[in-house]
Order: C-alpha cells, then sequence, then structure tokens
C-alpha cells in the first residue's frame, strides 16, 4: 500500500475519499450502505403502512435486529448485533459526524501504520466498546431499570479506537487544527476520553461508555504494536520483489528484514536492529513533515516513504 501522508493537497485528498481500494474508504461505504438501506427499508415500511398504529413502527422496527442490545437474552437471540451495531446509525448528522472523526483519524492511522490494520482497529474497537455497554448495563446498579431497553448503535467507538489508537502510536504529531492551530494527538484523544467520561451522567450514557470501550482498545492496540516483540511475527515486512537477472535493489539490501538466498537467517537481535533504524528514520521524516509540511521532503525521504509505504 502507499504511503499516505497525512498532510496531503487537495487533489490528493480527494482521490483518496473516493478511492474504494484503501480500507478507509471501504469502511465509510459500508457505514454508508448500510444507512440508505435501512432508509429504504423504513420507506417501504411507511409506504406499506406496516404495522401503522404500532408506536414501534418503520425505524424502530429494524432498530432491535441491528443495534446490540445491553440485556442478555436479547443479545443470546441477536448475536449478529456485536458486528451490525457499528456499522448502524439512525440519523444522518450522527453518521456525518462518525465520518468525519473516521477520515481525520483514519488518514493519520494508515499514515503510521497501515489500512490492515486499520481495519482490524475498527472491528476489534467495536466489539470492545460493546463489551463495555453490555458489561456497565449489567454491573451497575443505576442501569437496571434501562436495561431490558437499552440498545447501542453507531460508529463511534470504532472511529474512537482509530483516533486513540493513532494518537498512542504517534503522541507527539502534530495536526493543524481549525481555531486551534497547531495541537499533539495526544491533546486532542485525551480530550475525546475527559469529554465522554464527563458526559455518562448528562444523556446517553450507554453510547458514552461504549465510547470509552472503543478508546481503551485503541490505546492497547497501540501499545502492543509499538513495543510488543511478538506483534513482529504479525507485522514483518517483505522487501521489494529482487531485479530481473541481477540480484537485489540497493534499498532492499539496506532495508530487507529477512535474510537473502544464500545468507543465513537474521537472529531476533539482527532483525530488531535493523527495524528499529528503519522506524527512527520513518519517525524523523514525520516530525519533518508535522513542522515544514510534505512538500519539503527531499527526494531521498519521498522515495523512503513510498518504499515503506509498499511495504505495508
Amino acid at each position: 500500500m502507499q504511503y499516505q501522508s497525512p498532510f496531503q493537497s487537495p487533489s490528493s485528498l480527494l482521490r483518496m475519499i473516493f478511492d474504494p481500494r484503501t480500507a478507509l474508504v471501504r469502511l465509510a461505504l459500508i457505514n454508508i450502505g448500510v444507512f440508505v438501506a435501512v432508509g429504504l427499508v423504513n420507506l417501504m415500511l411507511w409506504l406499506f403502512q406496516v404495522n401503522a398504529g404500532d408506536e414501534r413502527s418503520y425505524g424502530s422496527l429494524v432498530l432491535p435486529w441491528l443495534a446490540v442490545p445491553a440485556g442478555l437474552s436479547q443479545l443470546a437471540a441477536r448475536p449478529w448485533t456485536l458486528f451490525s451495531y457499528m456499522f448502524f446509525h439512525e440519523g444522518f448528522l450522527h453518521l456525518l459526524f462518525n465520518l468525519i472523526v473516521l477520515f481525520f483519524g483514519g488518514r493519520l492511522f494508515v499514515a503510521f501504520l497501515d489500512g490492515r490494520k486499520l481495519a482490524f482497529t475498527y472491528i476489534l474497537g467495536g466489539l470492545s466498546g460493546a463489551v463495555f455497554f453490555i458489561l456497565a448495563y449489567n454491573l451497575f446498579p443505576v442501569f437496571a431499570p434501562a436495561l431490558p431497553f437499552a440498545l447501542a448503535l453507531g460508529a463511534s467507538a470504532s472511529v474512537l479506537a482509530i483516533m486513540v489508537a493513532a494518537a498512542s502510536y504517534r503522541p507527539n504529531q502534530e495536526v493543524v487544527l481549525f481555531l486551534f492551530g497547531r495541537v499533539k494527538l495526544k491533546y486532542i484523544a485525551l480530550a475525546l476520553v475527559i469529554i465522554d467520561i464527563l458526559s455518562i451522567q448528562q444523556g446517553n450514557p450507554g453510547g458514552h461508555i461504549a465510547h470509552l470501550g472503543g478508546a481503551f482498545w485503541g490505546f492497547i492496540a497501540a501499545l502492543w504494536l509499538r513495543y510488543h516483540p511478538l506483534q513482529r511475527v504479525f507485522v514483518r515486512k517483505r522487501g521489494p520483489r529482487p531485479t530481473s537477472g541481477r540480484g537485489y535493489r540497493r534499498d532492499w539490501k539496506e532495508y530487507r528484514t529477512m535474510s537473502q538466498p544464500g545468507e543465513r537467517p537474521l537472529n531476533d537481535e539482527e532483525y530488531n536492529l535493523r527495524r528499529q533504524r528503519k522506524q527512527q528514520r520513518m519517525d524523523e521524516i514525520l516530525d519533518k513533515i508535522s513542522r515544514q509540511g510534505y512538500e519539503n521532503l527531499s527526494q531521498e525521504e519521498k522515495d523512503f516513504l513510498f518504499r515503506s509505504g509498499k511495504d505495508h
């Protein structure tokens, strides 16, 4: 996958937004597709007056089949809602806000990591949010009266997991926010988490608790990807293919993470050292982007980012 800078030109940004091959765009399209499909179902129910006299008519008939319930008996009857809820939005503004956060955090996430990890973080962040929601409603007495009726829906837990993961992976990365100027990612993520904590008593407690579950997973995933020695088993990169007839390219020789044919395999110390040097070089270039912009990189630095992005 080609490296995507979080500081892109408008034309590059538009190409990224409308490129369905990226995991970020695919996640957004799924959310939009589910929203449109549910809207069409609600329209058909209204046109044919299905249960017109029932207060649960139209949208409320679809809601229990896609939103995740807090009650364990309802969850056992509809286990797929653990996944469907994170793509389901009843209101357009709810969908729009989540898509904005998804693209903002997702572009940063893909720049630091890659699209496949983005999709996993979205799904597992949503599952973590559902677990927090279900546990809270079953453990805390304050939620007991609402337990049989409580439902959670929306991608907020998933997109917050992506945002927090990006911020936890590169906490000192700066981004430019309207009215605020340059702000470090760690402060943005911290502000979102604090807002959710303080909003639990103000309304929609289940939603805010689910958000915290997503944030928790994003933080754990970033720490694991950055520091855990076993994660290299899952993210070990393959270098560029050898050139035809004359051995390996120069950049493969310098940055490869596996031994060439005929050479002894790299031991753990050699592998980690090479990988650490490459990550350090990547961090230096990303810091330069945050200070001076992508356009001020040298051609060698741009080539390095391109090669690293292809390895993902």
